[in-house]
């Protein structure tokens, strides 16, 4: 048996979670969100990513970024890598994929702020 907190609603459920006869039974849930959740977590848990771009520019040396969907738990160190390399060398504005389809996950990696365009050009 396995215990999580669920994270779908603001009830924040203790479960409780076990195999049995190759079925996943969820307990101590308030909703079905709750079962939905620790199947998910136990079966193929997802994540989200928020992080930073480097610039090349002294006025804003990073930029925040966030993927633009849940990617698997296991892929995250190597999503951050990829992260990780790139330098943005153009002014751009929030929304912008820095990375399209990361890793071929299907996922986006987009700015999440309008910083670098409070001065300079901007670049769609």
């Amino acid at each position: 048996m396995k215990e999580l907190t669920c994270i779908v609603c603001p009830n924040s459920c203790s479960l409780k979670i076990e195999k049995v006869n190759d079925v996943w039974v969820v307990t101590e849930n308030k909703c079905k969100r709750g079962e939905k959740f620790a199947i998910n977590e136990m079966t193929c848990p997802m994540r989200t990513i928020s992080s930073t771009v480097r610039t090349t520019f002294p006025d804003a040396p990073v930029v925040p970024v966030r993927v633009s969907a849940e990617i698997p738990k296991d892929k995250i160190f190597d999503v951050m890598e990829e992260i990780n390399k790139v330098i943005l060398d153009k002014r751009v504005k929030r929304g912008y994929k820095v990375i399209s389809s990361c890793l071929g996950l299907n996922v986006d990696v987009i700015v999440t702020s309008n910083i670098l365009i409070e001065k300079g050009a901007i670049h769609e």
